[in-house]
C-alpha cells in the first residue's frame, strides 16, 4: 500500500508567484512507517503511522494555504522514501513519527545528519513544537538515521512525542493539530530565516 498525495503549482500561479517575488517552495512530507503495511509503535489505542499521517496532513494543509508545494508520501521502504524526495527534487523533507521506548520516558527530539541547514530546520521545528506544546525537550540530535542521510536536500526526522507513555499519548490524540501547526510554523520560520 502506497500513500501519495501530490499539490503541484502549473502554469499562471506560477508566472504570478515570480511576478510578486514569491517562489513555490517544495516541501516532501513523509508519515513513518506506512498504514496496512507497518504500523510502527503503537500505545493505547494508536498507531505511530496512522497518528504520523494525520499530523502529516494537517502540515501540507498549513503549508499549501501559504503556497508551498507539498508532496506527501507515506512507504514502507525507506530506499524509496528517499529516491521519491529527490525525483521530485525536494527543497526540505521532513520526515514525522511517534517514538516509544518502555512507557515512561516522554518528549520530542528532533533529528538531523550531518547537514547545517538541516540542523537549522531541526531547530526551527523543535523550537515551535516547544512553544506550542506541554511536552519534554529531548533536544536537536544528529543521527545517521536512512531517509535523512540520503536525501538531496536539508532533512529531519521529527519524533513528535512517545506514544507509549500515558501524557504523551493523550497529547498526540487531543493536540494533533497543534503538533501539525507547530511543524508547519517550524518550516516556514527556518525558511524566513535561511531559504529566503
Amino acid at each position: 500500500m502506497i500513500i501519495i498525495d501530490r499539490y503541484l503549482v502549473h502554469g499562471a500561479y506560477t508566472v504570478l508567484f515570480l511576478v510578486l517575488g514569491v517562489f513555490s517552495l517544495k516541501v516532501f512530507l513523509n508519515p513513518g512507517h506506512c498504514v496496512g503495511l507497518d504500523s510502527g509503535a503503537g500505545g493505547y489505542g494508536i498507531t505511530e503511522a496512522e497518528t504520523a499521517f494525520k499530523i502529516a496532513c494537517k502540515v501540507r494543509d498549513y503549508l499549501q494555504a501559504v503556497n508551498y508545494d507539498v508532496y506527501l508520501f507515506q512507504f514502507d521502504g525507506l530506499e524509496e522514501i528517499v529516491t521519491e524526495s529527490n525525483l521530485w527534487r525536494s527543497d526540505l523533507f521532513v520526515s514525522i513519527h511517534c517514538n516509544a521506548l518502555d512507557g515512561t520516558v516522554r518528549g520530542t527530539e528532533t533529528f538531523y545528519c550531518g547537514s547545517y541547514d538541516g540542523e537549522r530546520l531541526a531547530n526551527c521545528i523543535q523550537n515551535q513544537i516547544l512553544a506550542k506544546l506541554p511536552t519534554v525537550n529531548r533536544g536537536v540530535k544528529d543521527k545517521n538515521f536512512y531517509v535523512i542521510k540520503y536525501t538531496d536536500c536539508p532533512a529531519v526526522l521529527v519524533e513528535t512525542a512517545f506514544i507509549d507513555n500515558v501524557d504523551d499519548n493523550a497529547l498526540l490524540v487531543e493536540r494533533e493539530d497543534d503538533f501539525a501547526r507547530a511543524i508547519a510554523l517550524g518550516i516556514t520560520d527556518y525558511v524566513k530565516a535561511y531559504a529566503s
